[in-house]
């Protein structure tokens, strides 16, 4: 980061401000486009925090995925969490990020806590290589058990790649 440039300040938002209060560590992130508040834990304090945000009533694991920063850069497991309750007008929501080195990417299984992250998470796996310890059952989803290496990482070089030119 260049001298001239100033590190914003971020407000801790409603559901970190809980966290904070009840000693769960994390660090709140800039909201994302549409106003949710966004959530950095490490790895070794997932579990508990996600128990804590279940128990606090975010009973909807509305998505989880994954993302890479750059080659030599820190991939990233999301969860994006939702109160589902028929007493509330509008839904309150929270979105997770897990950043862990693509040289140790393990992360520890939410499944247990949210059902809905089995599928999600093995799509993550398959994707980027993201290890969900835990997981009951974590194998490839969408390509072939035998395909080496994790296609949506952006150091990622495809087998055999043939590039066509010309091919008009």
């Amino acid at each position: 980061m260049a001298e001239t440039e100033e590190t914003a300040i971020v407000e801790a938002g409603p559901v970190s401000q809980w966290l904070a209060q009840n000693g769960f560590e994390h660090e709140s992130l800039q909201r994302d486009h549409s106003g949710v508040e966004i959530i950095k834990v490490s790895r070794d304090y997932l579990i508990p925090l996600s128990t804590a945000l279940y128990a606090n009533g975010f009973n909807y694991l509305r998505c989880q995925c994954a993302y890479d920063l750059g080659p030599s850069e820190d991939l990233v497991s999301v969860y994006h969490l939702v109160k589902v309750d028929d007493h509330v007008e509008q839904l309150e929501e929270v979105c997770v990020k897990v950043f862990v080195p693509r040289n140790d990417p393990k992360v520890p299984s939410v499944y247990w806590i949210w059902k809905a992250a089995d599928f999600q998470e093995r799509e993550s796996y398959d994707m980027y290589g993201i290890v969900y310890e835990g997981h009951p059952n974590l194998k490839r989803i969408l390509m072939p058990e035998d395909w080496v290496g994790w296609p949506l990482r952006k150091d990622y070089i495809s087998p055999d790649f043939h590039e066509l030119q010309d091919a008009y």
